[in-house]
């Protein structure tokens, strides 16, 4: 064999070599898992050589959010990732409790087409009177429950005009504005009719937002029992957390907006039989009912 000959063979193995050692680095870039992207970027991440590209985890798309489900702020006092505290308030500036013995029922988030007429029609049969923290949006819509639940001696709450979970991080004139604009709906449906109460959406209270409904002449309207009736309970975990947690004077949450309210609507009767026996049960604020 020639001594070119023998050059050449030794050419072949040495590109084999190199070649599968080239595709096996490549397979090894490619076969990165599926839950992560490769992003390219000119800036290197620590403990990395300057100009490789950087692996991170891919972002998860985003919830979905429909009207079956409310969403809830993280509590006062709290933060998420990047976020600045949400600021405190003073518990003594918010009305948690009636003041007496008899208790209140509250519903948040209406009125609602389907089960606000469902709830009034409970509340009639039972002969009791609450209060309905109204979201003015959905006054503009409903007008004629409105009309009803005033017609029936409800008392109405302002619950801001698009139940905005962070208006109260707003400059306090869009907080104004906000209040004005659902207190003048309600009055454009039924003049008149006290407007005493202003409760934040969620409960995400901040100086800001009762400094507000304490000039516009509206108490801030909290709760001290929350049964949760967003969260989609059943109607027995609703009349026993109900049942458990209700005190003298207690204020109750519920809703008669927002989602689903099937088992508020079939937990009320006994709801309503049982606190009323136990304790009585009044509206918060003025009505004008006879």
């Amino acid at each position: 064999m020639s001594r070119r000959t023998v050059f050449a063979a030794g050419l072949t193995v040495f590109a084999l070599f190199v070649g599968s050692e080239s595709i096996s680095a490549m397979r090894g870039a490619r076969e990165v898992p599926a839950q992560w992207s490769a992003v390219a970027g000119f800036g290197a991440a620590p403990g990395q050589p300057d100009g490789l590209s950087v692996v991170v985890p891919a972002p998860r798309p985003a919830p979905s959010v429909d009207d079956t489900n409310d969403s809830r702020p993280p509590p006062a006092g709290t933060a998420t990732p990047g976020a600045s505290p949400r600021p405190t308030v003073d518990p003594g500036l918010l009305q948690r409790r009636t003041g007496n013995r008899q208790v209140a029922i509250t519903f948040d988030d209406g009125p609602h087409p389907q089960w606000t007429p469902l709830i009034l029609d409970e509340l009639r049969t039972a002969g009791v009177k609450a209060t309905f923290c109204l979201v003015g949006a959905q006054v503009r819509r409903y007008p004629a429950l409105v009309t009803r639940i005033v017609r029936e001696g409800h008392t109405l709450c302002n619950h801001s005009w698009g139940h905005e979970l962070d208006l109260g991080l707003l400059p306090e004139a869009e907080i104004r504005a906000n209040l004005l604009r659902t207190t003048k709906e309600i009055h454009r449906v039924v003049p008149g009719a006290p407007v005493e109460h202003f409760r934040h959406p969620a409960g995400a209270w901040t100086p800001a937002a009762v400094a507000v409904a304490d000039e516009l002449g509206m108490v801030s309207l909290d709760w001290d029992v929350d049964p949760r009736d967003w969260d989609k309970p059943t109607k027995d975990q609703l009349i026993e957390h109900i049942q458990t947690e209700s005190r003298l004077g207690s204020v109750i949450l519920l809703h008669d907006g927002g989602g689903d309210r099937s088992a508020t609507v079939a937990a009320l009767p006994t709801i309503l039989q049982e606190l009323r026996q136990r304790y009585g049960i009044m509206p918060l604020g003025a009505n004008l009912s006879p």
